[in-house]
């Protein structure tokens, strides 16, 4: 299980109101006593400012806002709280002394400490990146033509949204984490494997409050990419220029995290602290820009902005294209962020490519593509619209899209109908990673509308009641060994297993997962050229793009 919604809320605020008496107790857990906190006036106003959280992606959520956290109660700066005693001593600043409290406020005061108190947000870190202890975290190893990540312990970290502020965490994973059964999340709790505000969790009926910090550790396996090795094309003291392969995402996302290139480079090449200076797609192979400082990424940045960088990409696609330069500006809109989805639509955002043929072997035409705005998917959704998809694009070229495959945006059919239909064929050859998606993102709105559209054809629809039987055996066979493996003290159920390849409580270690061929990792684009004042840089043309490259 992991926390698909890590999108971190804490709230900072800044007090300005003094009170003249303020304490606080605890009692959660088993454990009760006095908590003495002092709360910054420092802090500012970074409402909405995300938690702890890793540079380049490590966190993964979306940052639409969720409903206002409540504050916390404000200490003015004339009064300081003092130990166990709850007395609280004033300060230099003037205030009116207070009155001794009767009895029936002395009753009130005793009742409260009942309630669980939250501790204040920690303080992000600005620019927080990616260091030896998240490098040493697990190995790579290689085999088949794949590099493979061993499965590893971490820590998935989220402060609580607030539509989950007064529901118990039962709740929570009932209604939004349902990729695993409540026995798995019982018997989590039983192994010590969740925690809030730092301290395990005891029993699931547990009310959420404001600004409670969830931590949730799981076994993680990784997706394997391609064991091409990351080339560098250049490097100064200003940036770090790469040629990537094809099948290894930029930074951590979703199931990714040592499979990336800033873990490679970091891990393997000792290049750490490193700024992506522009996207690539995971499928998209080429040249990859990083900065080393901040503030030659924002000069880089600046300069995208003022529209001074030049891309050039070069790709193969379907049938004949025509000779004369091409160029789309159709508008391009994102069906879905989540599975990262677009498609030529009125009501998108304005965009240009222009394209050229570069040479035709009687099946496949190979193009250079120059995009002049930076769209998502842009090349890949305007070669769809033209009638000439990307040769071996699992997206843009599939049954899914109808007949037409999406040719002049003629779709028939709706927007959820599409993403259904996507995750179905995907889920079905077992490669949900080409969508950015795991078993554990898919929702009943892309699973559970009836049968899937007829284009996906008999044989997907096979593999597809295959693939979901395969998992829900996987899940049986771990729920069985639940109960006597949470309940025994010091076995392989906690985190400080000595062999951590193998969690007894991990479904994923039960299942036997097809490796991908080496070549079904490759999309055919390339990222080419990327220039701009004062640089060059250029990544050898790929074998597909070859003039003599016949297909299999």
């Amino acid at each position: 299980m992991r926390f698909g919604f890590l999108e971190y809320l804490p709230v900072l605020v800044q007090a300005s109101v003094n009170l003249p008496r303020l304490s606080f107790a605890r009692n959660w857990g088993g454990r009760s006593g006095p908590m003495a906190e002092t709360f910054s006036t420092e802090a500012g106003g970074a409402r909405g400012l995300k938690a702890p959280a890793q540079q380049n992606g490590d966190a993964v959520g979306d940052s639409r806002s969720e409903r206002p956290l409540g504050l916390p109660e404000p200490v003015g700066p004339g009064v300081k709280r003092a130990g166990g005693d709850g007395k609280q001593a004033a300060g230099s600043g003037e205030q009116a002394p207070c009155a001794t409290p009767g009895p029936d406020k002395r009753k009130k005061r005793r009742g409260a400490t009942r309630e669980r108190v939250v501790p204040p947000p920690k303080k992000r870190r600005a620019r927080v990146s990616f260091g030896d202890e998240h490098f040493a975290e697990t190995s790579y190893y290689f085999e088949g033509g794949l590099r493979k990540v061993r499965p590893y312990y971490f820590d998935f970290q989220t402060y609580c949204k607030g539509r989950w502020v007064g529901h118990s965490l039962l709740h929570v994973f009932s209604t939004e984490f349902r990729a695993q059964p409540l026995a798995y999340y019982e018997a989590a709790v039983r192994a010590r494997r969740l925690h809030l505000n730092e301290e395990s969790v005891q029993d699931l009926n547990i009310v959420l409050k404001d600004n409670d910090f969830l931590k949730n550790t799981v076994h993680r396996h990784e997706p394997p990419v391609t064991a091409e090795p990351i080339r560098l094309l250049a490097e100064n003291e200003d940036m770090v220029v790469v040629d990537k392969p094809s099948s290894i995402p930029v930074h951590p996302c979703g199931r990714f995290r040592h499979n990336t290139v800033i873990f490679i480079l970091g891990k393997e090449h000792q290049l750490k602290e490193l700024h992506p200076l522009h996207r690539l797609d995971r499928l998209t192979s080429g040249v990859l820009m990083f900065a080393k400082t901040a503030a030659v990424s924002e000069r880089i940045h600046e300069q995208v902005r003022d529209r001074q960088l030049e891309k050039e990409y070069v790709c193969r696609v379907e049938g004949e294209f025509p000779a004369e330069e091409v160029t789309c500006k159709e508008p391009i809109l994102v069906v879905s962020y989540k599975v990262g989805v677009c498609r030529v639509d009125t009501r998108g955002k304005p965009c240009e490519t222009v394209f050229q043929r570069l040479s035709y072997n009687g099946h496949s035409s190979v193009v250079r593509c120059r995009p002049l705005t930076g769209r998502t998917h842009q090349i890949r959704v305007h070669l769809q619209f033209l009638g000439h998809p990307i040769l071996n694009d699992p997206i843009y070229n599939s049954v899914a899209w109808g007949p037409s495959r999406g040719q002049g945006g003629h779709i028939p059919k709706t927007d959820e109908e599409l993403l259904r239909d996507l995750v179905a064929e995907h889920q079905a050859k077992q490669n949900l990673d080409v969508l950015d998606l795991c078993e554990g993102d898919l929702s009943p709105a892309l699973t559970d509308s009836a049968v899937p559209s007829s284009e996906l054809g008999k044989d997907h629809l096979e593999e597809l009641a295959a693939s979901t039987q395969k998992m829900d055996e996987a899940v049986e066979a771990s729920l069985q060994d639940l109960d006597t493996i949470a309940l025994a003290p010091g076995n392989a159920a906690e985190a400080d297993v000595v062999n951590q390849e193998i969690d007894p409580l991990c479904a994923e270690c039960r299942l036997v997962r097809q490796d991908p061929l080496p070549q079904d990792l490759v999309m055919f684009l390339h990222a080419l050229c990327y220039k701009g004042p004062g640089f060059e840089y250029f990544s050898p043309m790929p074998a597909w793009a070859q003039h003599d490259w016949q297909e299999d």
